[in-house]
């Protein structure tokens, strides 16, 4: 028998199941047809859970309800998982986080955000309250993430995944940037999990809420439909056919072609930019002679700029692993640019706090639009374009290329490459 997950697919508590089921190798399936206040308020459903709530899961060996439970489930099947650890301790740690983010922050949000949505009484004094308790756990995790790149250990474990669904509905619905920039370390971990593969596979292209949501007034709990028993004597009905749709719906369905990037609508430009990213793999030795002079023979400043880049809080760079995480993260978030840009990454100091710096070539002549919509990074730099016409900023760009050590009197920690 399959594990059938009894749920709507869009919910944050479904997401916690579905990701441990990427890392863990497991197949799930839904159950078909599965309806909010209709499935779940059958007899058959009610024998799996009697609250008549979802997510239920269905397995060989019976069902299992409540979230959590269903992720621990699914992240335990195999026995070869990584989202547990290989000591008690760390996985006291582990299902401490669990409870931490579910009482302390899912709890919270959704006291932030019932209210606002309609499905709960709006009471200001309680919205304070909630908001109150909420900056008290963001706090606790923020302090904690301040030296921790992820929960427990040096990988994603189930505490990461369950953490992050949990303040995914914070994110994208409740909680605007005003917010959540008190807390740097929590939107660092957040961006980074959620632009995890195994993450973004289930969640998508997340966006954080730009406003705080208007209060909506009380919904109306949606009533199961009801079958009408048919009369035994009523004839059968001849099923008609089905009047054809108007011309303007039908033209409403039909696939749309995707939007062109506004990139791809430049000029032809005589710099490509595949045989650049060749060359500087390709170069091993006499990288001054072969790849930065190849450099400036391709480039073409009408249609590509170059871009410095600054980090702007060097000051909180206070432990090495964390710093080239956070570089690292920014790298893989930068992927949806891979086709317009390269870049050079620099953490530079043998000794905390550790400066991040970089070097960036875009097509045309600004910071593409859609990379700045995009990838949150990029208001943590600040970003200066090159004057290649100044020989000092010019130098600067070859010493970034090369990864030249000393750069600017002090050696590199690591240099990463965008290509």
């Amino acid at each position: 028998m399959a594990l059938i997950l009894h749920a709507i697919k869009r919910n944050k508590n479904v997401f916690k199941t579905l990701i441990a089921a990427e890392y863990s190798g497991v197949q799930l399936e839904f159950a078909p047809d599965f309806e909010f206040s209709v499935s779940n308020k059958t007899p058959e459903f009610l024998k799996m859970n009697p609250l008549g709530k979802f997510p239920v899961l269905e397995t060989p060996d019976g069902p299992v309800f409540e979230s959590n439970a269903i992720a621990r489930y699914v992240a335990r099947l195999n026995g070869d998982n990584a989202l547990y650890l290989s000591t008690p301790i760390d996985n006291a740690r582990i299902d401490q986080w669990i409870d931490f983010s579910t009482l302390e922050i899912d709890s919270n949000i959704l006291k932030l955000y019932l209210p606002r949505f309609g499905y709960a009484p709006y009471l200001p004094p309680a919205e304070e309250a909630a908001n109150s308790a909420l900056k008290r756990a963001f706090g606790a995790l923020n302090t904690h993430l301040a030296s921790n790149t992820y929960l427990v250990g040096d990988s994603v474990t189930l505490a990461d995944i369950i953490t992050t669904c949990n303040l995914y509905l914070g994110f994208t619905e409740i909680l605007v940037k005003s917010f959540t920039s008190e807390f740097p370390h929590v939107e660092r971990y957040f961006w980074t999990l959620v632009n995890q593969p195994n993450f973004r596979k289930i969640l998508g292209q997340v966006k954080q809420t730009d406003v705080v949501p208007p209060v909506q007034s009380a919904k109306k709990p949606a009533q199961p439909k009801e079958s009408k028993p048919k009369p035994k004597d009523e004839p059968k009905k001849v099923a008609k056919p089905e009047p054809e749709k108007p011309k303007e719906e039908a033209e409403e369905e039909a696939p749309k072609p995707k939007p062109k990037n506004p990139l791809d609508l430049l000029p032809p430009s005589k710099m490509i930019l595949d045989e650049w990213k060749r060359l500087y793999s390709n170069t091993k030795t006499n990288f001054r002679e072969v790849a930065i002079k190849g450099f400036w023979d391709m480039y073409d400043p009408e249609g590509y700029s170059l871009w410095f880049c600054d980090y702007k809080y060097n000051d909180e760079n206070t432990v090495s692993f964390v710093t080239l995480n956070k570089v690292g993260g920014f790298l893989q978030r930068m992927d949806l640019a891979r086709k317009y840009a390269f870049g050079k990454m620099l953490v530079i100091g043998s000794q905390a706090p550790f400066k991040v710096k970089g070097l960036w070539l875009f097509r045309g002549q600004e910071i593409p639009q859609f990379v700045i919509d995009e990838c949150y990074d990029m208001e943590l730099y600040e970003w200066t374009k090159v004057d290649i016409s100044d020989e000092t900023q010019k130098e600067r760009v070859n010493q970034m290329i090369e990864d030249y050590e000393p750069f600017e009197g002090e050696p590199l920690l690591d240099a990463k490459c965008f290509k």
